[in-house]
């Protein structure tokens, strides 16, 4: 088991003991050390509510007294270490299982909102899959793969889910056009300064089975952007 997490739990015993049976004592912060005890004791909770759906606390301070006053211990400390191994190695291969099933369904999805797209009017497809529609055609340079430029975009699950938008946040992006995805690499190349582009992006061109950690896009998901080239810089 990882120390990290053995620390948090040893932090949490120490938080759950603080509690009594009206809820946490207010001890006030005094010095240094309180400080850091406390913002501790803050990064912990969050960690630990992260981590656990469910927690027997009664059980877990009982587990913490009986250690310290070497009595009434219920298990030996290999059979501990076991027991927490097993518990996160189960929770790790269920939500491994549950990402897979996810990555499955959003690519079924995709290929099939794709075959049904693709034939929609205006939308053309490129070689690799890339699908897009040109909402306005633009009129000034085409940049190139090691190009810069300026972009207004919003981004969409097929869904309709946001989950990405300059538009929203009212403020353009820069970036190399070599440095995004290997849809919006592709298809800026497609268009000229001025234009705006709608862009279905197949997931092998997105970000395929490796998303962001913790956002909104699942593995394997087709993706939607209302693309404005604003400026090649």
């Amino acid at each position: 088991m990882k120390i990290m997490k053995f620390l948090s739990l040893v932090a949490m015993v120490l938080l759950v003991v603080s509690c009594n049976k009206n809820g946490a004592t207010k001890k006030p912060i005094t010095t240094e050390l309180d400080s850091v005890s406390y913002a501790i004791g803050m990064d912990v909770a969050r960690n630990v509510k992260a981590s656990f759906d469910d927690f027997e606390n009664d059980l877990f301070v009982q587990g913490f007294k009986n250690v310290l006053d070497s009595t009434d211990i219920l298990m030996d400390e290999a059979q501990a270490q076991q027991v927490i191994r097993t518990y996160f190695q189960k929770k790790q291969q269920a939500e491994a299982e549950k990402r897979k099933e996810a990555g499955e369904k959003n690519k079924a999805e995709g290929e099939k909102f794709l075959s049904e797209n693709k034939s929609k009017d205006g939308v053309q497809t490129t070689e690799s899959g890339l699908q897009y529609i040109v909402l306005k055609e633009g009129t000034g340079a085409q940049p190139s793969a090691t190009s810069k430029v300026k972009v207004h975009y919003h981004g969409t699950l097929i869904d309709g889910t946001v989950f990405d938008s300059s538009v929203d946040r009212g403020e353009p992006s820069e970036f190399g056009v070599n440095q995004v995805i290997k849809g919006w690499t592709e298809g800026l190349q497609l268009m000229k300064e001025g234009a705006k582009y709608k862009f279905f992006i197949p997931q092998d061109l997105a970000y395929g089975a490796n998303p962001r950690p913790g956002g909104a896009i699942e593995p394997f998901a087709t993706l939607i952007f209302d693309v404005e080239l604003l400026e090649i810089k």
